[in-house]
């Protein structure tokens, strides 16, 4: 049975070398995120989204209130600790893919083995495993160069699933894809979720993209203003919204 798994209770984010007078990134955000949820995370730029998603990811602190995951304060958790929540918890996405360009997409697969300590072995199967998962089993000897855009995503995500994380945070992952390969991407990323469980927390600016999740949180200046199930959008040209 699903647990809760992230609760966040008036988070806070004030940048210091923010201009006197503007508003905190984030203010009095509470919510709870329960093991293997799909969410899509949206916003206006400067809305307080990719700030929530870096705190809950453990890339950014708060300057109030608490986070806990899976019932942890992280506050507490020690520098070597929350390194080792990063490389085992998390796995994540990015826009800009992220890669080593002079290294293979194996050896850009197994960078967060190595900092996990796995074996040189293990590291090349396992590899090679998740690039199988998403499509690209032939191409691990592949420089990133050589591979299209859509195809490093896959790689980057490929990185993200390397240590069997319990949670994917993407952020904007189709930003610089077509939308043949952003769908394509969304579908392998609610294959992943239904067929694994893996909880899965999306920043998107695109309707369409979080119409793959199962609910939405909307962010409007560092402030949570929607928070509820994705209410399906009917196909252009349809006489209906038909449910899902």
């Amino acid at each position: 049975m699903a647990g809760r798994f992230i609760e966040v209770e008036g988070l806070g984010k004030q940048y210091e070398a923010a201009a006197p007078g503007t508003p905190p990134a984030l203010q009095g955000v509470t919510l709870a995120i329960d093991q293997g949820e799909f969410v899509a995370v949206m916003g206006p730029s400067g809305s307080g989204k990719s700030t929530f998603m870096n705190i809950v990811g453990l890339l950014d602190t708060p300057t109030a209130g608490a986070y806990r995951l899976n019932g942890k304060d992280v506050a507490g958790l020690s520098t070597d600790e929350l390194a080792h929540v990063r490389n085992r918890v998390f796995g994540f996405v990015f826009q800009g893919f992220n890669l080593l360009k002079r290294i293979s997409a194996a050896e850009n697969v197994a960078l967060p083995m190595v900092y996990s300590g796995t074996g040189g072995a293990e590291r090349r199967r396992r590899a090679q495993e998740m690039l199988a998962k998403v499509g690209l089993g032939a191409y691990g000897d592949a420089l990133p160069a050589r591979l299209s855009g859509g195809q490093q995503q896959r790689v980057a995500i490929a990185r993200a699933l390397a240590n069997h994380p319990q949670l994917i945070l993407a952020d904007e992952p189709t930003g610089n894809l077509d939308t043949q390969t952003s769908n394509e991407i969304m579908d392998f990323f609610t294959s992943l979720n239904r067929e694994t469980g893996v909880t899965i927390l999306l920043v998107t600016h695109e309707n369409d993209i979080a119409q793959y999740a199962r609910r939405l949180i909307r962010f409007k200046d560092g402030r949570v203003v929607h928070d509820g199930p994705v209410t399906r959008e009917p196909l252009p040209g349809a006489r209906e919204a038909v449910a899902p």
